[in-house]
């Protein structure tokens, strides 16, 4: 009987433990990172590409709210729109930054392709607190025509401790564009 009562206790000791392990964010309903499952085998020729654009983001990790609450931790959100209906996008880099400018991590092992409409998130956790306040994204983007015209935001969302959440959300904003007429 003390065996069972043994086993028991270990085998509910092994549910709580897995149960509290924290799923990653990023993952689709297949338990597949989104990122991965759009991954290209191969380089992108930018030589077919008449649309190139580098867009920077800003991202808030935190923000003060008040003196009792000086830094509310926020989790936020990267949304790559593809707002083509005919065209796919290409993300060659998107790379995550800290306060004074120093990479953090790089999101992509190899490019994405982004099927037209699609649409690609990514989640920087509450407690990830390396990009701090300051921190921003860099979006590297292609496509074969000119016409594409993405949308790529930024939500945060976070709470004051007295059961008030807030929402907010920052725009992508072109730093070097390239695009040809052909």
């Amino acid at each position: 009987m003390k065996y069972y009562y043994k086993l028991l206790g270990i085998t509910m000791l092994v549910i709580s433990l897995t149960a509290c392990e924290k799923q990653n964010p990023n993952l689709n309903k297949t338990g597949n990172d989104e990122l991965e499952s759009l991954e290209l085998d191969h380089k992108i020729n930018q030589n077919l590409m008449q649309y190139a654009d580098i867009i920077y983001i800003p991202i808030y990790s935190d923000i003060y709210i008040n003196a009792q609450n000086p830094n509310s931790l926020l989790s936020a959100t990267l949304s790559i729109r593809n707002t083509s209906t005919s065209d796919s996008l290409f993300v060659s880099t998107i790379d995550y930054f800290n306060t004074a400018g120093t990479l953090v991590r790089n999101y992509l092992n190899n490019p994405i392709s982004l099927p037209p409409m699609g649409t690609v998130n990514y989640v920087v956790e509450k407690d990830d607190t390396a990009g701090g306040s300051g921190a921003n994204f860099i979006v590297t983007l292609s496509a074969k025509h000119n016409g594409v015209k993405p949308l790529i935001q930024a939500i945060m969302i976070g709470e004051n401790g007295n059961n008030q959440g807030f929402a907010f959300s920052t725009d992508g904003y072109s730093i070097k564009s390239n695009t040809t007429n052909n």
